[in-house]
């Protein structure tokens, strides 16, 4: 029997109840989020149930909505039975003011790297991980990147001609 997102919802939501929700399936991908405090919880669920087998970790990575007070930050995992060949994506929501997240490092021994580049870019605490440090930006940065904190350009700057630009 094929593994079906009906299934994997189900399961999710018999095992989880109201702390998984938002389900949907854009471009086919089943989607959904899960309570900031339940993310380990709900990784080694898919992990260890045989009939959903997600045993590979694809990618994690951060999303800034600087429009969305208390769920600011949004960590993404996208996770892969390769068994049956399907794939899903688990977010978690996180307010800016304390960004921490239980890694899944202990899980996944490939979620070392990703969450140290994601804590590197948005500034997302991984609780209970073993080296969580910058892996691409010098150690003295003291901001992250990738938050959408800063304007994109200076509106001081007097060099520029708006026309040019199509702002005028």
């Amino acid at each position: 029997m094929a593994l079906t997102q009906e299934h994997i919802q189900l399961r999710l939501s018999e095992k989880f109840g109201d702390l998984v929700s938002n389900f949907h399936s854009p471009y086919g991908m089943l989607s959904f989020e899960a309570v900031k405090d339940q993310n380990l919880k709900v990784l080694q669920f898919l992990y260890d149930e045989a009939d959903l087998n997600f045993q590979f970790l694809t990618d994690i990575t951060a999303v800034n909505y600087p429009d969305q007070p208390g769920r600011e930050l949004a960590v993404v995992y996208h996770l892969h039975n390769l068994k049956d060949n399907v794939r899903i994506r688990l977010t978690v929501y996180t307010d800016i003011l304390s960004p921490d997240i239980f890694t899944a490092s202990k899980l996944f021994s490939s979620a070392n790297w990703m969450e140290r580049e994601t804590y590197d870019f948005f500034g997302i605490n991984f609780v209970g991980h073993d080296n969580l440090k910058r892996i691409l930006n010098v150690d003295e940065m003291d901001y992250f990147p990738l938050r959408k904190e800063y304007p994109l350009e200076d509106q001081t700057r007097i060099d520029k001609d708006d026309q040019m630009f199509g702002r005028g």
